[in-house]
């Protein structure tokens, strides 16, 4: 079928993994919808980080709070490896606000017929104007793209970052017995208390089964270990630093003693039947050891996406030093583990260069329900991405994005539960695709809940872009804070990697005391209140 459109922009994005081809503008002559004021409506009412919220001190275009914007006029300063469509003002041309919820778009009637193999459609296709999709929009058709994967059986050691896709009922009572809470004695009645000889043998021990035993009589006691079943007739447990015993093998309490104490009921924790947890939950190693003390063997989770990682680009090093024009490929050994963490099962990152029939089979052998793309994206002679949808029949969702760094970001439906985000080739920008496309697709997938809405307060201003959203590395702090790191440019990760979430600021910046938007990243762990 042809290429299809929903929320179309800027199809910029060849930079390579590293930063070395410049961003421009797509010219593969793909539409999109036009907007409305429902469409609008709809945006406020399912933003979830406030970026359509009027801002009356920072309007786009205007000098934010952290100072002069960074438009074209007003650049912001260069790090190494920004290319200058990152760092300069988009066309003011309207965002498109179509509905997340897509129908295909013939393509364009001027378009080309289709260019032989090996060939760049931009070659082929007149320009045409593009509009970056906002950022909340982008999320959030994501996040809608797709629906849970089918459930699978795994064993508890297997299912280990998976989500519940059923509820967890209790198999048993937790006790399923009354045991001892303490190593000591288990006595009947009142103190003292008359032990059985050493020799007798009559020790209780965890994992004995008792439940046939003589009930205990009353003003006997007998010895028991943690967790062992408490016998017949007991009616306390007695720690073992809490008692003396005589040479006449008489036992008494140094401490008071009442009814009950220190045994664990029957059906203290849950009764058999109880809801224990709900579907969706990930199974953590405590939700597994839960699961495992209420009967279960095997949990019935929801299959992990399977990822494969394209790395696009010729000047590619994948080890040593940059040399003789080429860079080292800093998104190949990034984005495995991180997409692991995020619970999906890497099948794995192949390096292609910049081939287009490489990239076509690629594309068309991939059984993985996310192919995952760096660079290309762009209308270059070597950025192939976007004829190789067009070659697929695939559906564009989103093809570029109203965000700073990662404008060139795209996400594509190449067949019904089958989706293609292709990340622009810098890495931080790379990283902003990851968190904006991939990640919502990948929890849907999942079946893992939308997290919860977090945000916190700016201890230093954030500088904006006039019109586009800005994610920025930053730096949890005591008290619900952050602070922004430097090293944030387009190409740079000397910022990522000291921070532990991205800060969603808004167009135009925000001011000290401002209250924005996190993106947590996986390996980060909240800063002490």
């Amino acid at each position: 079928m042809p290429i299809g459109s929903g929320v179309v922009g800027g199809g910029r994005g060849g930079m390579s993994t590293n930063g070395s081809r410049r961003e421009g503008t797509s010219t593969d002559g793909i539409r999109g919808n036009t907007s409305s004021a429902r469409d609008d409506e709809f945006l406020f009412a399912d933003d979830p980080f406030g970026e359509f919220a009027p801002r009356a001190s920072c309007s786009p275009g205007s000098p934010g709070p952290s100072g002069p914007s960074d438009s074209a006029s007003s650049p912001e300063p260069a790090s190494p490896g920004a290319s200058a469509s990152d760092s300069a003002a988009p066309s003011p041309e309207a965002a498109p606000t179509g509905n997340p919820t897509h129908q295909p778009h013939q393509s364009h009637p001027s378009s080309s017929p289709r260019p032989p193999s090996g060939t760049s459609m931009a070659d082929h296709l007149p320009p045409r104007p593009h509009s970056a999709t906002p950022w909340p929009r982008a999320h959030l058709t994501a996040a809608r793209a797709a629906e849970a994967l089918p459930a699978e059986e795994r064993t508890l050691g297997e299912a280990l970052g998976q989500v519940l896709a059923d509820p967890l009922d209790a198999l048993t009572d937790l006790p399923s017995f009354d045991t001892s809470a303490m190593d000591g004695w288990a006595v009947s009645g009142p103190g003292p208390w008359r032990l059985p000889p050493p020799q007798d043998g009559t020790d209780v021990l965890a994992g004995a089964d008792n439940s046939g035993a003589t009930p205990l009589r009353d003003g006997h006691a007998v010895r028991i270990a943690t967790g062992a079943r408490v016998p017949p007739g007991a009616t306390a447990v007695l720690r073992s630093e809490h008692g003396k015993v005589t040479d006449q093998g008489e036992l008494h309490a140094t401490r008071r003693v009442t009814h009950g104490q220190d045994i664990r009921p029957r059906g203290q924790e849950c009764r058999h039947g109880d809801h224990l947890l709900p579907e969706g939950t990930t199974v953590s190693p405590a939700v597994a050891g839960l699961a495992a003390a209420a009967g279960y063997d095997r949990l019935r989770v929801t299959r992990r996406p399977r990822v494969e990682i394209l790395v696009l680009g010729d000047e590619l090093l994948r080890e040593g030093l940059p040399q003789g024009g080429r860079i080292r490929d800093a998104l190949g050994p990034m984005l495995g583990p991180w997409l692991a963490a995020l619970g999906t099962e890497v099948i794995a990152t192949r390096r292609l260069g910049d081939d287009a029939d490489d990239l076509h089979d690629a594309v068309t052998a991939s059984d993985a329900d996310l192919v995952l793309t760096t660079g290309g994206t762009a209308s270059g002679p070597v950025d192939h991405v976007h004829p190789t949808l067009r070659r697929v029949g695939a559906e564009l969702l989103v093809d570029g994005v109203a965000v700073r760094p990662g404008h060139p970001m795209l996400l594509a439906r190449l067949a019904p539960g089958r989706h293609l985000v292709g990340l622009p080739g810098n890495p931080l920008a790379a990283v902003a695709g990851l968190l904006t496309l991939a990640e919502p697709l990948l929890r849907t997938l999942s079946g893992r809940p939308a997290p919860a809405r977090t945000r916190a307060t700016l201890a230093e201003a954030a500088q904006g872009h006039p019109t586009d959203t800005r994610l920025m590395p930053v730096l949890r702090l005591p008290g619900d804070r952050v602070r922004p790191l430097a090293f944030h440019g387009p190409a740079m990760l000397r910022g990522l990697a000291a921070a532990d979430a991205l800060a969603v600021v808004p167009p135009g910046g925000a001011a000290p005391g401002d209250t924005v938007g996190l993106l947590s990243l996986p390996w980060a762990a909240p800063a002490a209140a």
